[in-house]
């Protein structure tokens, strides 16, 4: 399933931008996560993975530390170049991540007999993402205009794909070697910033289908979920495959945000039932494909990918100390989406003259559109008194959709997260996590038709724990554990026997310059 389509085309390195100015604003007592001018660099980039740190109040998982200046980043002010830069209303922002796995049971090549898989030892990962934001209003006076490009170097090879075989990569920065475009888009703000506006390339898993507490955790089935990550062609418009979007966000008060966003859902542009095999895949989802391993193609040509999401902040601490301590009770958001694209996906049942697929091969049948519900639950479960700073949170994701046109028909993962677990650590976090992706009755009737192994549920779990060592360094060792990788498909060095449960043990590391 997971090929390596492509090494990575390089081009001429661009400098990339997100603000990482002022707090942190991902916090579940905010009731929302404020994107755009205030995002945080690394929220931007994937929620699927680590976030760097907790906000004091309660429980966040805003990737970035505060304003990048001495105390904040290694390289502090640059020289002067980021107080120069901040003059003309430029924000920059370097950070590199690094990540060292290895599973020591199990994964590809473990019927061989003695349960270790035989491409067993480890693997690196490693990223550098430079960013950079204007503010327009501080640069020529256009109030609530904010243009944001940004890039990644990714480096290294993938565990999942050279020696796991699961659905969802072990790793949200798990992909392509490749130098990339990432995001490049325009905001605009309305209405005294309840409304705003964003155009242009986009990476819709930093808003959309995102549990913030989730986003603690490494696998990255906790980011951009199994559903869309599986199903979708080259896992939709996520990290590092941004595609042209526009995107709505209404927040009347405090406690309700709409969203809406209309994207092209093939960011790689390669839809070719060619590619339709054992596990059915319409496309890699971890690929960047050798159509577009710099970001530049802007593809537009395939479908649409129609998204929603309702958002209700429970209980919601403004961040003012006085609402805060006249509202100290725990706060949750909760949200509900859904999105339907419109392109066309193979059929996992029928062949092009009706026939069983599984059965008597052929060419799939192309089905029109897709679609896929969602619920998330975020939730503040206990905090020993309104200012205290450690704290228990609760996440809770489901996902559901059809199942003749997908891999995975439901989806869901739940965790706890406990902040300062450990006297005078209060800003590290042990997290505790689960889930689990259900093979649909497409892909199981196409394998008991072809006479092969059937398919059924892939559970992980994850036991991470987040240490902040520097202002501008956090360090995440991590454990987890699958059962059934991709549902119990057969092992590619013997297809009549299951790839075996995989121990998986990693270290995180991620440095804000």
């Amino acid at each position: 399933m997971f090929r390596r389509v492509c090494e990575g085309i390089f081009f001429w390195g661009i400098g990339g931008f997100i603000s990482v100015a002022g707090q942190a604003q991902t916090a579940i007592a905010g009731g929302q996560a404020h994107l755009g001018a205030s995002t945080p660099f690394l929220a931007q980039i994937d929620p699927a993975t680590v976030r760097d740190s907790w906000q004091a109040g309660a429980i966040t998982t805003s990737h970035s530390q505060d304003t990048p200046s001495a105390g904040g980043s290694l390289l502090g002010n640059m020289g002067g170049l980021r107080p120069w830069l901040a003059r003309y209303g430029l924000t920059l922002s370097i950070q590199d991540v690094n990540e060292l796995w290895g599973n020591a049971t199990g994964g590809i090549g473990s019927t061989n007999g003695d349960g270790r898989g035989s491409g067993t030892g480890p693997s690196y990962i490693g990223i550098t993402m430079p960013t950079l934001m204007a503010d327009l209003e501080r640069m020529i006076g256009l109030k609530g205009a904010t243009i944001n490009i940004s890039a990644l170097q990714i480096r290294g090879r993938a565990v999942t794909q050279d020696h796991l075989g699961n659905f969802n990569p072990i790793s949200g920065f798990e992909a392509d070697r490749s130098t990339r475009l990432f995001e490049l888009w325009y905001q605009q703000s309305f209405l005294r910033g309840a409304l705003d506006v964003k155009i242009g390339q986009q990476d819709l898993d930093t808003e959309f289908l995102i549990s913030d507490y989730a986003s603690l955790y490494l696998n990255a089935n906790f980011g951009w979920p199994m559903g869309p990550s599986v199903n979708l062609y080259a896992g939709g418009p996520s990290w590092p495959l941004a595609a042209p979007a526009i995107r709505l966000r209404y927040r009347p008060g405090e406690k309700y945000t709409f969203m809406f966003a209309a994207a092209d859902d093939n960011p790689s542009g390669n839809q070719d039932s060619s590619v339709f095999g054992v596990t059915g895949n319409p496309a890699d989802p971890t690929s960047q494909t050798i159509r577009d391993g710099s970001g530049t193609q802007f593809n537009m040509g395939t479908g649409a990918l129609l998204i929603t999401e309702i958002q209700y902040a429970f209980n919601p601490q403004s961040g003012d100390s006085g609402r805060a301590a006249s509202h100290p009770g725990l706060s949750g958001v909760y949200k509900l989406g859904g999105y339907y694209d419109t392109a066309r996906f193979p059929d996992y049942r029928y062949n092009t003259q009706g026939l069983s697929l599984g059965a008597d091969g052929g060419t799939p049948r192309w089905d029109r559109g897709n679609w896929l519900i969602y619920g998330i639950i975020d939730q503040l479960i206990w905090r020993p008194s309104p200012d205290a700073s450690r704290a228990l949170g609760l996440f809770v994701r489901a996902t559901g959709n059809s199942g003749d046109r997908n891999i995975i028909s439901f989806a869901i993962d739940a965790g706890l997260n406990l902040k300062a677990p450990f006297s005078g650590r209060t800003n590290d976090t042990l997290g505790l996590g689960w889930g689990i992706g259900r093979v649909t009755s497409g892909v199981r009737a196409y394998d008991r038709a072809r006479g092969a192994l059937v398919q059924g549920n892939e559970n992980h779990f994850e036991l991470t724990y987040q240490a902040q060592i520097t202002p501008w360094m956090v360090v995440q060792p991590d454990f987890q554990y699958v059962l059934n990788p991709s549902g119990g498909t057969g092992d590619p060095s013997c297809p009549t026997h299951r790839i075996g449960d995989e121990a998986v043990f990693g270290l995180h590391t991620n440095v804000n310059f």
